[in-house]
């Protein structure tokens, strides 16, 4: 019996993905190179060091331990710059009211998210009081594919894994719930997530008819 919904946040409730993707280009371009959009799906659900070694690596920039911890500041600052504006008009189709509704039917929510602004996005939104805990990249040490972040969110809900279904919108997170014993809804493409489930949109789709389906 499904109990929890555990929701990865860039991709799935909001697109804050174009943010980040301005944020990362813009650091590539400082660090002297670039990179592509097909390139940055290997970004999505990854954490910010991760990101930051896959873009130097891209770059060919050779930087030291204090110049990465630097870069590292730089980027988020500017992520924050772009996503000032940011509200509930934001959301990504249906997704504040599919969270609502399922909060409504009694369904336990987490985030598990690898961004460490996730809490002030949420509150952006509007939607923090839906979450019953919030385990983003402040939390966990091992990023996406390694469930971690998942399973500290099924445990913050008083969860089993098998009770709980993750949301998510990259291959690092279908393969973590995958891992993690966890059922999974793709948000995105069906041929390269290979989630249990794919929709395009939260909009698509209903609570009660997830928990049936699982």
């Amino acid at each position: 019996m499904i109990k929890g919904f555990l929701f990865d946040l860039d991709g799935v409730i909001v697109d804050t993905a174009v943010f980040h993707f301005q944020a990362w280009r813009q650091l590539a371009q400082k660090l002297g190179g670039d990179f592509t959009e097909e390139q940055n799906e290997q970004l999505k659900g990854v954490s910010r060091v991760d990101s930051l070694k896959k873009i130097i690596e891209w770059t060919g920039a050779t930087v030291s331990d204090e110049e990465f911890q630097t870069l590292m500041v730089e980027k988020n600052e500017w992520y924050l710059e772009l996503v000032q504006g940011l509200g509930p008009q934001d959301a990504l189709p249906g997704a504040l009211n599919f969270l609502q509704t399922a909060y409504d039917q009694g369904i336990k929510i987490a985030l598990g998210s690898a961004s460490k602004n996730a809490p002030m996005i949420l509150e952006k939104l509007g939607i923090t009081p839906l979450f019953t805990a919030i385990i983003d990249g402040n939390n966990v040490v091992n990023g996406k594919p390694h469930p971690e972040v998942f399973l500290k969110g099924a445990e913050a809900l008083g969860l089993e894994p098998s009770e709980c279904v993750v949301f998510e919108d990259s291959i690092a997170g279908v393969q973590a719930a995958k891992t993690g014993g966890m059922s999974s809804v793709g948000i995105g493409d069906a041929e390269t997530l290979q989630a249990d489930i794919h929709f395009t949109a939260l909009g698509d789709t209903t609570p009660e008819a997830l928990v049936a389906h699982f």
